[in-house]
């Protein structure tokens, strides 16, 4: 029905017999359409995760009335959700430093309407990509750090990240760790991309490390961001096999390419509402 307004609800509670027969048999006493579900039952946390999206052509209530309905339901189930509708789009930031691939893939994708964002902002602590932003017309922010200022500097994203109303904040090759206290305001709401080797090198100059071990995969995680430097819960993940063949050069132009991949690709299942952080590690709902 081209004309109907759709909704997603994502929700997770702690699993019991019935929990998604309740929620479902809500939806249809207040005329909601379903058009698509998933869900899983984590026999280790002892956790249910749903995500629902439907749409109002039968809707008995209003937006509000319905969230109040929610409420109610909730409270008893102790559920936790998130509720939209489908064309409000979450406002992303992007936080990037000198190396493009991963902004140039997040641009072009949401140009393209492959990403369901609204990119409103990027900034970085250099000037290298500002011609890039402002040729697709987003607005570039150049927030310089050092050692002695990156408290001032992170206080500089936060608020802006208030002003434009930011849902969440893509490191893009952004090459600053940032501070344990912004981890944890950003709990959930930050992505971070990264090489991945088996086994992991760490520091500069990864590419050459791996090379000189000869590794044969090469891959490249997102993962949402946490005060543990590349340990948080992990969203999507890419890989390739390589071979002695390979130079460090051509390591590192296929690290970019999956690095790109990956980051939008979680930031797209991010954006849908298919991803639900369970403890250290993440479910998505397909």
């Amino acid at each position: 029905m081209s004309d109907a307004t759709q909704y997603i609800l994502t929700w997770q509670c702690p699993d019991n017999t019935g929990v998604l027969a309740k929620v479902s048999q809500s939806l249809f006493l207040h005329g909601a359409f379903i058009t698509e579900t998933s869900q899983y039952s984590d026999p280790y946390t002892e956790t249910f995760f749903s995500r629902i999206a439907f749409d109002d052509r039968n809707l008995t209530v209003s937006s509000n009335e319905f969230i109040e309905a929610l409420e109610e339901l909730a409270k008893p189930l102790g559920m936790q959700y998130q509720f939209r509708k489908r064309e409000d789009v979450p406002n992303i930031l992007i936080a990037v430093s000198k190396d493009d691939h991963c902004l140039v893939s997040l641009l072009t994708k949401w140009r393209s309407g492959v990403l369901p964002i609204n990119i409103v902002g990027v900034i970085s602590n250099h000037k290298d990509c500002q011609p890039l932003s402002e040729w697709h017309n987003v607005p570039f922010y150049h927030f310089p750090i050092t050692a002695d200022t990156k408290p001032q500097q992170e206080k500089q994203i936060t608020d802006l990240m208030t002003e434009l109303d930011v849902d969440l904040l893509v490191l893009a090759r952004y090459m600053q760790i940032l501070s344990d206290d912004l981890c944890q305001k950003l709990a959930g709401k930050a992505i971070n991309i990264h090489h991945s080797f088996l086994p992991s090198f760490k520091g500069a100059r990864p590419y050459h490390q791996a090379h000189s071990r000869g590794v044969k995969v090469i891959g490249a995680t997102a993962h949402y961001v946490t005060a543990n430097l590349d340990e948080g819960p992990i969203i999507a993940q890419e890989v390739k096999p390589i071979n002695h063949t390979f130079t460090i050069e051509q390591m590192v132009h296929m690290g970019h390419d999956l690095e790109a991949t990956a980051l939008s690709h979680a930031v797209r299942i991010h954006a849908e509402q298919r991803v639900c952080i369970n403890g250290d590690k993440t479910v998505i709902l397909a």
